[in-house]
């Protein structure tokens, strides 16, 4: 006997871009219905604007959208990217395995309006828990004095 099922199986997605620094606990990201260079273009425009006065230098591996010809670089922004297959050289990576333990871990979800509903919240938390983002990320601040050097 073959089992049936009642329905069809879709998968749907949401996707977020985040960058944060370990130095000073900032968090900013975006929650987007696609992942490309479009919406990467988005997240730097909307990075840039929030954070004029600053140089960002963003650690990301080296996916389609984050080396394309058609990524519109802010002024402000330079990127670093990461060596093939070394995802725990960035800091973010922490908050994805946080966000994945804490909101996600063992849950179902009726709706992908759920799921954005679940990942706006946990992003929201951490943008506004600066201790809890130098926490995540303490062994990712490069920029430390050492003492006696």
């Amino acid at each position: 006997m073959v089992p049936s099922v009642a329905k069809q199986l879709i998968r749907e997605y949401v996707y977020a871009y985040s960058a944060l620094s370990p130095q000073t606990g900032d968090c900013f990201s975006l929650i987007s219905p696609v992942c490309n260079t479009e919406a990467m273009n988005v997240f730097l425009q909307l990075l840039s604007k929030c954070y004029t006065g600053y140089r960002v230098v963003i650690l990301l591996d080296k996916a389609g959208w984050h080396t394309s010809s058609m990524l519109q670089l802010p002024g402000n922004i330079r990127l670093m990217h990461l060596t093939p297959y070394s995802p725990e050289l960035n800091p973010v990576e922490l908050l994805w395995r946080e966000i994945r333990a804490k909101y996600f871990h063992n849950q179902f979800f009726n709706s992908l309006d759920d799921v954005e509903n679940t990942l706006a919240a946990a992003l929201a938390h951490y943008h506004n828990s600066k201790p809890s983002i130098i926490s995540l990320s303490l062994g990712f601040n490069y920029f430390n004095k050492i003492d006696g050097g």
